[in-house]
């Protein structure tokens, strides 16, 4: 993570995101205690909005402070994964069908044209822009059926999932594997079936939380009754 210049209306949301991306490429690892000091110097900003953005992301459960020590990265466990995916879960595939049933011309095109794209990135192997369109595309689908405030969680939801690192280490997925579940959420909005768009979102959403889960927990298979009982548990 690179030394940072913040404006001040932003800072605390600047120390926010760059926290995250430094838990994200392991420059702040979970074994370690870091200072408020440390990041204030790495990021060249005052203290102030450093305690602000670490206290933020204390409620979010992503750092955890000691006594007179500083504070330590917290990434997420695998129930916390499977509690993500449960929310996800109650949300998206509902989207998806409400998009099939009342989305306009113009939120269906935009949808189609985010498809599109994630393919088109996935085949040139193009992760980033990839994730960048695979989180578009889901945005789209919530923003569509009239939910913006789900978008926004989601968002969140995923910003906490993606310190794991990209999804395509969680499991044999490469990117292409990956655009390909999102392929019969998408034909079916554009065919306007809720059912299957529903089906669809369910059954991906469900992939990729089981093999985040399986992640968390050593790397286990999927299939392991350790990794079933979490994910049951919270999303059955």
């Amino acid at each position: 993570m690179s030394r940072t210049s913040l404006s001040r209306p932003t800072l605390a949301h600047g120390v926010v995101e760059a926290m995250r991306d430094g838990i994200r490429d392991r420059t702040f690892v979970p074994d370690q205690t870091y200072s408020v000091q440390q990041v204030a110097d790495l990021l060249g900003v005052s203290r102030s909005p450093v305690r602000e953005g670490l206290l933020k992301l204390e409620e979010a459960g992503l750092v955890r402070f000691s006594r007179n020590r500083g504070f330590h990265v917290v990434l997420p466990r695998s129930r916390d994964i499977a509690e993500i995916f449960g929310v996800r879960l109650a949300l998206e595939p509902h989207a998806a069908a409400r998009v099939a049933r009342r989305g306009d011309d113009a939120t269906l095109a935009a949808i189609e044209l985010a498809m599109s794209s994630l393919q088109d990135a996935a085949a040139a192997g193009a992760e980033r822009e990839f994730w960048h369109h695979d989180r578009e595309l889901h945005r789209l689908l919530l923003v569509g059926a009239g939910n913006p405030r789900a978008a926004e969680i989601v968002a969140s939801l995923r910003s906490t999932t993606a310190l794991l690192g990209p999804p395509t280490s969680a499991g044999p997925r490469d990117l292409v594997q990956i655009g390909a579940e999102h392929a019969p959420i998408t034909r079916a909005v554009l065919l306007r079936d809720a059912e299957a768009a529903k089906a669809a979102m369910r059954a991906h959403l469900t992939t990729t939380g089981l093999l985040l889960v399986a992640q968390a927990e050593g790397g286990l298979d999927v299939t392991d009754p350790t990794v079933r009982a979490i994910w049951d548990d919270v999303t059955a």
